[in-house]
């Protein structure tokens, strides 16, 4: 069975964990300018380039893959949010993408495996996919607002050569995160399905949006329903909505989303909203009794955390979980359904 039969028989059994953010963990371990660098030879400071522990520190991307699995994660993702061509190039590392994606991919594929063996329930690894610091719909030029930084051919190369490096590195699946641009997501979507037609293999994708402000927008302007009918036709395996906001801001938007897409729900919110420091305060039971509640309403199928989220986070939210039944996957009726910056459905 694929893993995206495997993905989608357990989905219908029980919602679903997903894991929590990497960045927060990394962070914790107070790691050195030394440890980030190892013995590469980069010309640039690495202290931050969290994607890079990987090749230098594989021993604390496993350690933290670990502890989400042991809270209960049956879906982990790669720490690669930032390991493509344009992030890397702040770091002098763009020669680095596909291995740090091989060896990110690698590092999970074990862990997950691993743990599959012990108890026969299956664990799957999402290779992620950041959206760059780069936008197809925006000028960076408050001037200039016809000029690009990039064009879409160009993100598409960039997409696809993260994303095959992280199949080579054993992922289940694609997953486009924190999509504050539409566009950008179609060129991750483009990269996937050219390395489909050229593997010859079925890549799942996964595709998360992230808001950008309380009326349900992301940064190039589309509402959640305007951004499934234009990302839909990809057939995702799982479509959804992460970092954001707390799970409080996020509810209307879930149930939303919820209610109109045919594929499985994932949603994995921030720990609340940070404080002036910037860290995150909100308690485990806190988010795990806020998300527990579109679970129980038949809201979710998969549940996680991001900024802000530990392996504490997701274990609280298994436990509070455990008896809820899944979200049952809409069949809407057949209609054109069209997106500007608002959906349009004809009727």
């Amino acid at each position: 069975m694929s893993a995206r039969d495997q993905l989608l028989a357990a989905a219908r059994q029980r919602v679903l964990i997903f894991d929590g953010a990497f960045g927060t963990q990394i962070q914790n371990r107070k790691l050195t300018e030394a440890d980030y660098a190892g013995d590469l030879g980069l010309p640039a400071d690495q202290k931050g380039n969290n994607d890079i522990l990987a090749l230098t520190r594989p021993d604390v991307i496993a350690d933290i893959t670990r502890a989400y699995l042991d809270a209960g994660s049956d879906v982990v993702s790669t720490n690669t949010f930032s390991a493509n061509r344009i992030s890397q190039a702040d770091y002098k590392a763009e020669s680095l993408v596909a291995d740090i994606n091989i060896a990110s991919g690698k590092i999970a594929r074990a862990l997950a495996d691993e743990y599959a063996a012990k108890d026969g329930r299956s664990r799957f690894v999402a290779g992620a996919i950041g959206p760059t610091n780069k936008t197809l719909s925006l000028s960076p030029d408050v001037e200039d607002p016809g000029f690009r930084e990039i064009d879409f051919d160009e993100l598409v190369a960039v997409y696809k050569e993260q994303a095959a490096a992280l199949v080579e590195g054993g992922v289940d699946f694609i997953l486009i995160e924190t999509v504050f641009d539409t566009l950008n997501a179609k060129a991750g979507i483009m990269a996937v399905k050219q390395l489909e037609r050229g593997s010859g293999r079925d890549i799942p994708l996964m595709i998360s949006m992230t808001l950008t402000d309380l009326s349900g927008r992301n940064l190039s302007g589309h509402t959640v329903e305007a951004f499934w009918y234009a990302v839909r036709h990809a057939k995702p395996l799982t479509i959804g909505l992460n970092c954001s906001f707390g799970a409080e801001q996020l509810r209307p938007h879930v149930k939303v989303l919820s209610q109109i897409a045919d594929t499985l729900l994932l949603i994995y919110p921030n720990a609340g909203l940070p404080n002036e420091l910037g860290a995150y305060d909100e308690a485990p039971e806190t988010t795990a009794g806020l998300v527990a509640d579109w679970a129980d309403h038949g809201q979710v199928n998969i549940l996680g955390g991001c900024c802000g989220s530990t392996p504490a986070h997701i274990a609280a939210i298994a436990k509070a979980v455990a008896q809820s039944k899944p979200r049952a996957v809409p069949s809407p009726e057949p209609a054109m359904r069209l997106a500007g910056l608002e959906a349009f459905v004809a009727a």
